[in-house]
C-alpha cells in the first residue's frame, strides 16, 4: 500500500494523513466502527509504518486480530526525576560501554523529545501547620539531592532532545494534563494526535485529553527514547459506558474509587478502556482525570475519553494559546477524534457503569480498589471505639492528614470542596488534633493561585494545610518524619495509627512506617478526619467536634452546597494563572551543547549516582535458566513496593547500614526511591518492604513470618533477605522467584526488575503478571513464565527448597518446559506459558536486555558507517 494519504487540514497551513480513506479502502465502512483508540493507532501506523508492512498491520485493527506484532512511534516521553534519572544514568552508563568499544558517545541520545520533571525527591518534613514549610521543605530537598541534581543538571545540556522542569513545579501528571501535551501535535507541517509513554503508571491522566499516554517502565521508556518503535498487538479495547449523573455532596475521588472497585472486579487488567456516554459527556476533563489516573489501580493499560466540547473548554481554561485550541477542534472534526463521529463506535466488550449509584466514599485500609463507604464504616468495625491504655492519641488515630498528589489536587473543585470545608470548620471553632500531620502539596502552582483568589488559602493554613510542596509526597511515601512524641507513643503503645490522604496508593508499608494503615478519601474528606483526629470514627454520623457555644458539629454542617463549589471555581479558576506559570517554566535558553563532555565523571563516593554494571560479567548475558534455587515463594497481589520500596529508609534496614557506613548522616539517608541511581543502594532494597511474606519462612506454627526475609538453601537457614542474596552472589547461584496472580502490581518501577536481576533471579513464575512490570524484567534479560490455568505453586506443593530448570525454544507466548527437581530426588515438568509476547521481546531477552541490545544494534551501525 503506497498510496500517500496525506492531506491538507481544511482552514489551516498544515496537512494531515487521512486515515479513514486508509482503513476504508480495506474494508469499506470500517472506519466507522473502529474504538478511538485503534484510530489512534491507524494513524500512527498510516504516518510511521513501513509501507510493506501498512495493510496487514491495519489489517490487526480492522478485523480485530491479535496474531502480528505492529509498531508505535509515541511522539514523546515523559519521566519523573527517580525513573528518568535512573533512564538517564543508564543512557550515561550506555556512553561509557560504547566509548569503550570505539563508539562515538556523543551520538548516543534520546531521538523523541524528552521532558523530565523533577517532582519525586520532597518529603514532607515540615507539616503544614509549620511557618515558612514550603522554603524549609525545598531547602531540606536540595540538600539532600545534591548528587542526583548535580547529574540532572548535566543531562540538560549533555543529552540532546532532553528538557529538564526543576523541583519546586508541581508533579509531571498534571503540567502534563495542564500544558506540556498539546493534544494535536506538529512536526514538518504535518498534524497529528499526541501520544505518549511516561515512566510512571500514573501516566495515562492524559488519556482524558484523548491522548494515548500509557505508563511504561524505564526499561522501556529509554528503548522508545532511542528511537525504537514499541512493538504491540492489538489491546483488549473495553467500552465503558457512564449513565446518570453524581448525586448532590459526591465528589469525583468518590466517584473514581468506586468505578475502581467496580472494573478490578470485571478483570479490565492489561485493557485500553473508553469511556463514552451521557454521563461521560458530562464530566469536566478535571474530573476525566481523576479516573483516567487512577488506571493502574484498576489494572488497565489506558482510560481514555473522546475529543469534545469539554476537552476544548478545558484546554482555554487552562490558557493553551487560541490557534492551538482552534487546531485542536479542526483537526478532531475533520481527521474522524471528534466524539460525534465515534457513534457507531463497536466494542468486543462494554461494561456500563451509573453514576448515580456513587455514595461518598473511601478506600483501605489497603488497597486502592478496597472500597469503603463512609456508610458502612460501623458495620465493617472501622468506627468502633477500642479502648486504650491512657495516652494523648486513641486507637486508630490518624497519624498523617495529607492533602496530595495530582489525582485529585488537578481537579478544582476538589480543592475548592477542602478550601470551604476548612472555612466553615474555622467558623465553627473546630480545629486539627495536635497528633494529625497535616498538609498540603498540590501537583501545581495554579492550585495556590486559584485557592488564594477565592480566599480559602489562609482558611486551609489556619487547620494546618499550608502548601508544603509542589510535589509528589506522601502519596508516594514522602511523608517525612513524624514528632518524635507522637512516634514514640506509636512504636510504646504499638498503637493502631494510620493515615488519609487523597492519593492513589494505599499499599501496607507505603506511606509511612508508623502508620500502619491507610485510607484513600477525597480532599475535603481529608480535612474532615484531621478535626476527628481518628479513623475509628463515623464521620456521617458521629460529631467531629463542638462549636464555640459547646454544641456538636457533624459534616453535614459544614459540607459546602454543589452549587457553591461551582461558583467559586468559575469565579476563582482562570486562564491567565495558567499561563502566568507555565509560560516562564517551560521558556528556558538551553546552554551550548558543544561545551559539554560526553561522558559522565562519576563520584567514586556517590550513594545517589553511580555507573551502572550492565556490561560487566555475567550481567552482559542472559541466564541459562538452569539449577535455579528459589529466592522467593509469594502469594497473590504482589506490588512492586514489595520488591523495591520507595518509601523513607531506616537505619536498621541493609540499605540504611549501607549508607551509614558510607558516612551519611541518618537524617539525610532519604527514600528509597531518591538513591536508585545507585545500584549499591538500591539493589539494598530488594524485598526489602516490612510487609512482605515469602512463603519459605514460617513460625514454629507453620505461619509466614512477616518481613524481609529469606532463607538459604541448601542449609535452610533464615536471614534477612540481602543476606541471603549476597550469600547467593557469593556463590554464583542463579535464582528463581515463584509467585501468585498479579504479580507486579504498582509503581513503573524498573528497580523491580532492575533489583531482582543483579541478585542473580533468571526468571519468575508466577500465575499473572501486570503489564509495566513484565516488560520490565524481559528489559532487564528476566524470562517471565505464567503457570498454566489451574496449576499453582500450592497444587504443585512448592516450598523452596527445589532447584528449578526451563526447557524448550523461546517464541512468543510459547508453552517451555519448567522442570522441578525436588529434594526427595523426585523430578516434575510442568508446562507454562512464556511470557515473551512479541517477537520484539523476544531479540531484547535474547540480547540480555534493553540496553544490551540497543548497545549491539549501535556498535554494529557504527561499523557499517
Amino acid at each position: 500500500m503506497n498510496k500517500d494519504y496525506r492531506k491538507p487540514l481544511p482552514g489551516t497551513d498544515l496537512d494531515y494523513f487521512d486515515t479513514r480513506e486508509a482503513v476504508d479502502a480495506i474494508q469499506p465502512g470500517a472506519y466507522a466502527t473502529l474504538p478511538y483508540t485503534s484510530r489512534v493507532l491507524a494513524e500512527n501506523l498510516v504516518r510511521r509504518c513501513e509501507p510493506a508492512m501498512l495493510t496487514d498491520a491495519l489489517k490487526q485493527l480492522i478485523e480485530r486480530k491479535r496474531d502480528l506484532d505492529f509498531p508505535w512511534y509515541p511522539a514523546r516521553v515523559v519521566c519523573h526525576d527517580i525513573l528518568g534519572q535512573t533512564a538517564l544514568v543508564d543512557l550515561a552508563g550506555l556512553r561509557d560501554a560504547i566509548a569503550e568499544k570505539g563508539g562515538d558517545p556523543a551520538k548516543v541520545n534520546p531521538v523523541v523529545p524528552t521532558q523530565l520533571i523533577v517532582d519525586h525527591s520532597l518529603a514532607v518534613e515540615h507539616g503544614g501547620f509549620e511557618a515558612d514549610a514550603f522554603e524549609k521543605n525545598r531547602a531540606i530537598e536540595e540538600r539532600r539531592n545534591e548528587d542526583r541534581f548535580h547529574f540532572i543538571n548535566w543531562t540538560k545540556t549533555a543529552f540532546k532532545n532532553v528538557d529538564v522542569i526543576p523541583p519546586g513545579n508541581g508533579i509531571m501528571h498534571q503540567i502534563n494534563l495542564e500544558k506540556m501535551s498539546p493534544v494535536v501535535q506538529v512536526r514538518d507541517r504535518v498534524a497529528f494526535p499526541d501520544t505518549c509513554v511516561g515512566t510512571d503508571s500514573h501516566t495515562p491522566m492524559v488519556d482524558a485529553l484523548g491522548v494515548i499516554s500509557v505508563g511504561v517502565g524505564g526499561l522501556e521508556a529509554e528503548s522508545v527514547m532511542l528511537g525504537r518503535a514499541s512493538y504491540m498487538r492489538l489491546p483488549d479495547i473495553v467500552g465503558v459506558e457512564l449513565t446518570g449523573r453524581l448525586q448532590p455532596g459526591i465528589t469525583s475521588t468518590d466517584m473514581v474509587l468506586a468505578l475502581t472497585e467496580f472494573l478490578r472486579k470485571e478483570r479490565v487488567v492489561g485493557a485500553y478502556l473508553e469511556f463514552y456516554g451521557e454521563g461521560a459527556s458530562r464530566l469536566t476533563v478535571g474530573d476525566r482525570a481523576t479516573i483516567s489516573n487512577m488506571t493502574p489501580e484498576y489494572g488497565a493499560t489506558a482510560a481514555m475519553f473522546y475529543i469534545d466540547g469539554q476537552t476544548i473548554d478545558y484546554l482555554k481554561l487552562t490558557g493553551r494559546e487560541d490557534d492551538q485550541v482552534s487546531l485542536v477542534e479542526t483537526y478532531a472534526k475533520e481527521a474522524g477524534f471528534w466524539a460525534d463521529t465515534l457513534v457507531n463506535a463497536e466494542y468486543e466488550r462494554v461494561l456500563t457503569f451509573d453514576l448515580s449509584s456513587v455514595a461518598r466514599t473511601l478506600a483501605g485500609p489497603s488497597n486502592p480498589h478496597a472500597r469503603l463507604p463512609t456508610s458502612e464504616l460501623a458495620e465493617r468495625g472501622i468506627a468502633r471505639h477500642v479502648e486504650t491504655e491512657e495516652g494523648m492519641m486513641p486507637d486508630g488515630a490518624v497519624i498523617i492528614a495529607a492533602i496530595t498528589s495530582c489525582t485529585n489536587t488537578s481537579n478544582p473543585r476538589n480543592m475548592v470542596a477542602a478550601g470551604l470545608i476548612a472555612r466553615n470548620a474555622n467558623k465553627l471553632g473546630l480545629t486539627r488534633k495536635p497528633w494529625v500531620k497535616s498538609s498540603l502539596a498540590p501537583g501545581s502552582k495554579t492550585v495556590k493561585m486559584y485557592l488564594e483568589e477565592s480566599n480559602l488559602l489562609p482558611e486551609l493554613e489556619q487547620l494546618g494545610f499550608g502548601v508544603v510542596a509542589f510535589a509528589c509526597t506522601t502519596c508516594n511515601g514522602m511523608s517525612g518524619a513524624l514528632d518524635p512524641v507522637i512516634q514514640k507513643e506509636v512504636v510504646d503503645r504499638d498503637l493502631y495509627a494510620t493515615a488519609v490522604l487523597s492519593g492513589n496508593r494505599n499499599f501496607d508499608g507505603r506511606i509511612h512506617p508508623y502508620a500502619k494503615q491507610a485510607f484513600l478519601a477525597s480532599p475535603p474528606l481529608v480535612v474532615a478526619y484531621a478535626i476527628a483526629g481518628t479513623i475509628r470514627f463515623d464521620i456521617e454520623k458521629d460529631a467531629l467536634g463542638t462549636d464555640k457555644d459547646g454544641n456538636p458539629v457533624t459534616l453535614k454542617d459544614i459540607w459546602p452546597s454543589d452549587e457553591e463549589i461551582d461558583a467559586i471555581v468559575r469565579e476563582s479558576v482562570k486562564p491567565q494563572q495558567f499561563r502566568d506559570v507555565y509560560i516562564p517554566m517551560f521558556n528556558v535558553t538551553r546552554e551550548e551543547q558543544a561545551k559539554v563532555v560526553p561522558l559522565y565523571d562519576w563520584r567514586p563516593k556517590s550513594t545517589y549516582i553511580r555507573r551502572p554494571p550492565y556490561w560487566e560479567g555475567a550481567l552482559a548475558d542472559k541466564g541459562t535458566l538452569k539449577g535455579m534455587r528459589p529466592l522467593a515463594v509469594l502469594g497473590d497481589n504482589i506490588t512492586t513496593d514489595h520488591l523495591s520500596p520507595s518509601n523513607a529508609i531506616m537505619l536498621d534496614s541493609a540499605a540504611g547500614e549501607y549508607l551509614d557506613k558510607m558516612g551519611l548522616p541518618e537524617a539525610d539517608f532519604n527514600s528509597y526511591a531518591t538513591h536508585r541511581g545507585d545500584h549499591l543502594t538500591a539493589q539494598r532494597a530488594t524485598f526489602a518492604n516490612p510487609k512482605l511474606l515469602n512463603e519459605m519462612v514460617r513460625d514454629e506454627k507453620g505461619d509466614v513470618k512477616q518481613g524481609s526475609l529469606a532463607r538459604i538453601e541448601p542449609e535452610g537457614k533464615v536471614t534477612r533477605m540481602w543476606e541471603a542474596i549476597e550469600t547467593y552472589m557469593e556463590r554464583k547461584q542463579p535464582l528463581i522467584i515463584v509467585a501468585g496472580a498479579d504479580y507486579g502490581q504498582g509503581s513503573s518501577r524498573d528497580w523491580a526488575a532492575k533489583g531482582v536481576r543483579l541478585a542473580g533471579v533468571e526468571a519468575i513464575v508466577a500465575e499473572g503478571f501486570e503489564r509495566i512490570h513484565r516488560t520490565n524484567l524481559i528489559g532487564m534479560g528476566v524470562m517471565p513464565l505464567e503457570f498454566k490455568p489451574g496449576t499453582t505453586r500450592k497444587t504443585l506443593g512448592l516450598d523452596g527448597t527445589e532447584l528449578y530448570d526451563v526447557a524448550g525454544d523461546f517464541h512468543p507466548r510459547a508453552t517451555l518446559t519448567l522442570v522441578i527437581h525436588r529434594r526427595n530426588g523426585e523430578t516434575l515438568e510442568v508446562p507454562v506459558t512464556c511470557r515473551l509476547d512479541t517477537q520484539e521481546e523476544v531479540t531484547i531477552y535474547e540480547a540480555g536486555g534493553v540496553l544490551q541490545r540497543f548497545a549491539q544494534d549501535f556498535l554494529e551501525a557504527e561499523a557499517v558507517v
